[in-house]
């Protein structure tokens, strides 16, 4: 294993002092399977201050950042490595953290209190790998297993559900059957985790590779988390332009959606108020009119109680209100949208709505997706070739209005009539032609 120079010189201060030290958990785990890693965790056999005393005399500077639980961070060109001593963990009463851990002096041990197979390994450069549960051979399997039981694990610590789920999802693995029991059994234990943890876990798992089958196979875990979702696991759509019930199809958007956090959040949220909205005509057809503002509604609730930042609120919020508005593959409709919405929320729209549409009945929905593809070019080309369509873009401003009597919010008025002008007609973007525009509207 290639070790990173700065985690080295952490390694080598504790074994020059006497204790074993290895690198420990998704750092190995991703060593094995070829993947990139920016964490570099260390377990040892020395105790809190033996730590300190080690990386003092190799001038190395450090936090005290969880001494009752036994781990030092110490920090080196400005990059962080936690340095935890091996332990045992004591009683969970709250579903997430032990009361107390003592200190143990076997690599073992401390490797056995760990969540999954595939992230208790060790390694350093004297023992190579250590693997004490079958975490190779499950890396090699694509499985999630926990390390001893099941059920003993989750109730140690809820949170682990959603990781079995995350990794499930990132790593492209099947989560083993005895495990994957215990999660929908344990599911309600989610119910004593922060909303943080939650949140960033959730996040993860939605970019990950396996998301859909995921997010279909533990949708009662999902139900745990956002409540809200669960009318959508047996809301039918009897209508010709639908395959799935609105969680099924909800879930193949996400899937279907570019790799962004905020943007898959918006798609799973996207038609959270359908069910709410359903009617069915006298043809026994289904209708769902209004659902984009009901979906803001409820989606507004759940990114409150997940506690989302304002930035991904926002820009959620506005991507599930307007994923069904009409948009036309002609340069005024394109225009207006950019203009509205700005360059990089205007191509999160098209994408919304392109993941959407390719989780329709593509027998009906085939010409929406090549039209949607045809305006996302056409708006690349209005953008490379500086085709006017913000107020900004105009050959005159504000201060050109003032001189021909234009005051306060008339001045706005009038470049917003004016830049819808331009956008159908670009020639009209000169200042003398505007200005005769303008005079000809104010009298």
């Amino acid at each position: 294993m290639d070790i990173p120079n700065n985690a080295n010189l952490i390694l080598k201060a504790l074994c020059e002092s006497g204790y074993e030290a290895y690198l420990v958990g998704g750092c190995v785990r991703d060593f094995l399977m070829n993947r990139p890693c920016n964490d570099f965790d260390i377990t040892t056999s020395a105790k809190p201050l033996e730590i300190e005393e080690a990386l003092n005399r190799k001038g190395i500077r450090y936090f005290e950042t969880g001494l009752k639980h036994g781990t030092v961070t110490a920090v080196i060109d400005g990059e962080a490595f936690e340095i935890t001593t091996y332990r045992t963990d004591g009683e969970y009463l709250d579903a997430r953290h032990p009361e107390s851990v003592e200190f143990v002096t076997d690599l073992s041990d401390d490797l056995s209190r760990r969540d999954f197979t595939v992230n208790a390994l060790a390694y350093n450069e004297h023992d190579g790998i250590v693997d004490k549960f079958g975490g190779i051979d499950d890396i090699k399997n694509g499985i999630i297993r926990t390390v001893g039981n099941p059920d003993k694990r989750f109730n140690e610590d809820a949170l682990r559900i959603m990781r079995a789920l995350r990794f499930a999802s990132t790593l492209g693995f099947e989560i083993e059957n005895e495990t994957a029991v215990s999660v929908h059994k344990n599911a309600e234990l989610l119910k004593n985790i922060s909303s943080e943890r939650i949140y960033s876990e959730l996040m993860k798992l939605l970019l990950g590779v396996n998301c859909e089958k995921i997010l279909l196979e533990f949708k009662d875990v999902i139900g745990v988390i956002i409540p809200e979702l669960i009318p959508c696991f047996s809301c039918e759509q009897n209508t010709k332009w639908h395959l799935y019930d609105v969680y099924t199809h909800i879930v193949k958007s996400v899937e279907c959606c570019e790799n962004k956090d905020y943007l898959r959040l918006a798609v799973l949220l996207h038609d959270i108020g359908k069910p709410q909205c359903k009617t069915t005509d006298s043809k026994g057809v289904d209708h769902f009119f209004g659902h984009p503002q009901k979906s803001v509604e409820i989606a507004s609730q759940v990114l409150r109680r997940l506690k989302v930042s304002r930035e991904y609120t926002k820009k959620v919020l506005k991507l599930i209100e307007i994923h069904d508005k009409k948009i036309s593959p002609t340069g005024e409709s394109v225009k207006f949208w950019l203009r509205t919405l700005g360059e990089d929320l205007f191509f999160d729209f098209m994408d919304i709505k392109l993941a959407d549409m390719k989780s329709h009945n593509l027998q009906f929905a085939g010409e929406s997706l090549v039209l949607f593809e045809k305006i996302k070019r056409l708006a690349n080309d209005i953008i490379s070739n500086n085709e006017p369509y913000r107020i900004c873009d105009l050959a005159i401003g504000g201060n050109e209005l003032v001189e021909l009597g234009y005051r306060n919010a008339e001045i706005k008025n009038e470049l917003e009539r004016l830049i819808v002008d331009v956008s159908k007609n670009p020639t009209l973007n000169s200042k003398e032609v505007l200005i005769q525009i303008a005079k000809k509207d104010r009298s």
